[in-house]
């Protein structure tokens, strides 16, 4: 688990990372997935896959995924859900979150080219993949929670704010 002091050591260099009170963007973008948890905050860019053609390519044949970035799977209900490797060039971390957005399982460091299946479990609605190791660096565990507007505003656990 990671703690503040290693959270504000990745400032800059991984993504942005908000402690100690401030607070990130109150509106939800589609290309922003916002994180929070007892350690702080984490704001990835992501790729948003919510068609069955985007979910099947994924991050599949890509040979990198700047640290700042990841790719947010949408499905239109929870689901069980499960994701391989194959065809996938670089280490991955999957965050599979509920319909509130709250992280209920972490697959951590998906190895390339795997065919072996990384489950998520049940009454999965969305998963964030991001670069292999990240999640551990940050400190993301089950319990954290997603603002995006993906996730149904009416039962977020984090909701996007209204103007």
């Amino acid at each position: 688990m990671g703690s503040g002091n290693t959270l504000k050591g990745l400032i800059g260099t991984v993504f942005l990372v908000v402690t100690s009170g401030a607070a990130v963007a109150e509106t939800c973008q589609a290309d922003v997935a916002q994180l929070r948890g007892p350690g702080g905050e984490a704001v990835f860019s992501v790729e948003v896959a919510d068609t069955q053609e985007a979910r099947a390519q994924g991050l599949m044949n890509r040979e990198s995924l700047p640290a700042s970035a990841g790719m947010l799977f949408v499905y239109p209900r929870p689901r069980s859900v499960g994701f391989w490797m194959k065809d996938t060039l670089i280490p991955l971390d999957m965050i599979f979150m509920d319909k509130t957005g709250t992280v209920q399982k972490i697959g951590h460091e998906a190895q390339p080219l795997d065919e072996r299946p990384v489950m998520g479990g049940n009454n999965i609605q969305t998963v964030l993949e991001i670069n292999g190791g990240l999640a551990r660096r940050i400190g993301i565990s089950e319990g954290w929670e997603m603002r995006h507007p993906a996730v149904d505003q009416e039962v977020a656990a984090w909701p996007c704010a209204t103007d």
